[in-house]
């Protein structure tokens, strides 16, 4: 059924049927425009918990989702220029890309963001990829908590790695950045330089040869952008030159002008 539906109709049938799976929106008026009903249907999978759905509606969500990436544009690696020693620096948003991983800037409880319709990057990576991922990552959640404690959250820099499901790029690497509460300490520059090295070991160790960075910790966590990008390309650097030929690529994904102009800085 849902390879003879067209994207207006996937977008219908997935706003009754998330509507419907809600609980207490049932009753929600759905808008007739095409943009109101896609806003309706992200924040709808953005508020659901994880869980299962029907298989038909999972076909129809995979259809629409893997649509609207090329609708938006996939952009493949030999598309992104290559500065030097493997290095890229790309403007954009990092759910357009086919590598084989993206880095997503998880908070603690690694479940993607709840707010209907947030900007931040763990929404965008949610919402795109489908709610099999935040089903993956309460999984692999589920498991820590049944080892090390009901309380367990995921630590600062240690990243979880899941499939990308309707994503271009074929993982997702999610970690936890460090927060910067008042002030700017060392054991929060090496916690950031962690998540870089530890990504990349991750990578390695699962035969994974070109990833894209997100500026870990810049946003909400509040840490200095300008010393975040130092931190990020002196970190890369150095892991690649401990581990020559290992990764194809390595690309810094910025959305802001002022993020685009500190990396070029440190990447002259």
């Amino acid at each position: 059924m849902d390879e003879m539906m067209t994207q207006d109709q996937r977008l219908i049938f997935l706003v009754e049927a998330f509507k419907a799976d809600s609980g207490g929106y049932q009753n929600l008026t759905t808008p007739k425009d095409t943009s109101g009903r896609q806003r309706v249907l992200r924040s709808l999978m953005n508020i659901r918990m994880p869980g299962t759905m029907p298989e038909n509606v999972l076909r129809v969500q995979d259809a629409y989702l893997q649509g609207r990436a090329r609708e938006k544009g996939i952009v493949t690696l030999d598309e992104i220029p290559m500065l030097r020693d493997g290095l890229s620096l790309w403007q954009g948003d990092i759910t357009r890309l086919s590598v084989d991983a993206i880095v997503n800037a998880a908070n603690s409880q690694m479940l993607g963001c709840f707010v209907p319709m947030h900007t931040c990057i763990d929404n965008c990576i949610h919402s795109f990829a489908g709610i099999q991922l935040r089903a993956a990552c309460n999984r692999q959640m589920e498991a820590f908590r049944r080892q090390y404690g009901p309380d367990y959250e995921q630590p600062t820099a240690v990243p979880m790695l899941t499939d990308a499901y309707n994503l271009p790029a074929k993982k997702v690497i999610h970690i936890v950045g460090p927060i910067v509460e008042s002030r700017l300490t060392p054991a929060l520059e090496k916690a950031l330089a962690d998540c870089y090295t530890n990504t990349l070991d991750m990578c390695l160790e699962n035969g994974l040869k070109s990833v894209a960075f997100c500026c870990i910790s810049t946003g909400v966590f509040r840490f200095p952008g300008r010393r975040a990008a130092e931190i990020a390309v002196k970190t890369v650097r150095d892991w690649m030159t401990m581990h020559p030929g290992v990764m194809d690529r390595v690309i810094f994904n910025v959305f802001k002008d002022e993020d685009k102009e500190y990396y070029e800085q440190e990447l002259q």
